[in-house]
């Protein structure tokens, strides 16, 4: 036994024991430390089993590196986008549906209801200054003109025969005296010219306001009705002014 201990190992074998400590060092190591790295691990060999749950976070994950097919369809749910996040470049636009109230602007569309809302802006005419269009729809023109004795009137012409057209006129009486007659033409073709449908009487004051009612209507469907504000002022070369809202209809 005493002879077996004192022979020396050969070169070999010593060679062959540290080949054998060096292949299973890094194994050996990782299991000991706690730590495995990915020169331990054969490629696609850790499947999700591997993984417990809740495990990943996005500290693991390198930025940009999730795609679309990393997500399965339809596990993406509103309360894992956060708040205002989402614009319109990301909504397919053609997988909306149509709001109700938009459903209820399109029937009044169809119908004949009313497509614009014309706002005359305060207008401004000296007095004998030649009329100003107001507003147009289709074949209809309503008017402004300041006539002698700085009266506003309102005035519409039509391109269109069998047209119509009405309005009040005003008197500037103190106190003021609303005639509420006014001027109409069921049957105003275009040949006839400017019709007159409303008037700021002058009266006894320097200076008149009121709210007269415009209307007009072609055959051809389209017309407009709404209110127009009527001011005199008689002082110096005297001057008169509009302004109002029309509801253009067709």
């Amino acid at each position: 036994m005493k002879s077996i201990l004192r022979r020396r190992p050969t070169p070999a074998l010593v060679i062959s024991i540290i080949a054998l400590f060096v292949s299973l060092s890094g194994v050996s190591y990782g299991v000991a430390t706690g730590f495995i790295d990915s020169r331990e691990i054969k490629n696609n060999e850790v499947r999700s089993l591997d993984i417990r749950n809740n495990q990943v976070r996005t500290r693991d994950l390198r930025n940009n590196e999730v795609r679309g097919i990393d997500i399965r369809n339809s596990t993406v749910q509103g309360r894992d986008v956060a708040l205002n996040a989402l614009t319109g470049d990301d909504v397919k636009e053609d997988t909306l549906g149509k709001v109700t109230s938009a459903g209820t602007a399109d029937a009044a569309t169809t119908a004949g209801g009313v497509n614009t809302l014309k706002i005359i802006p305060q207008t401004t005419l000296a007095e004998g200054a030649p009329p100003v269009t107001l507003a147009t729809h289709g074949p209809l023109t309503l008017s402004g003109e300041c006539a002698a004795g700085t009266m506003a009137r309102l005035r519409v012409s039509t391109t269109e025969n069998d047209s119509a057209a009405t309005g009040t006129t005003t008197s500037s009486e103190q106190p003021p005296v609303d005639t509420a007659i006014g001027f109409q033409d069921s049957d105003l073709d275009s040949a006839e010219g400017p019709l007159r449908i409303a008037q700021l009487e002058a009266g006894m004051s320097i200076r008149g306001y009121t709210v007269t009612t415009a209307s007009a209507f072609a055959p051809s469907g389209k017309g407009f009705s709404g209110a127009v504000a009527l001011f005199r002022n008689s002082t110096g070369a005297g001057s008169c002014s509009f302004h109002g809202s029309l509801a253009l209809q067709g």
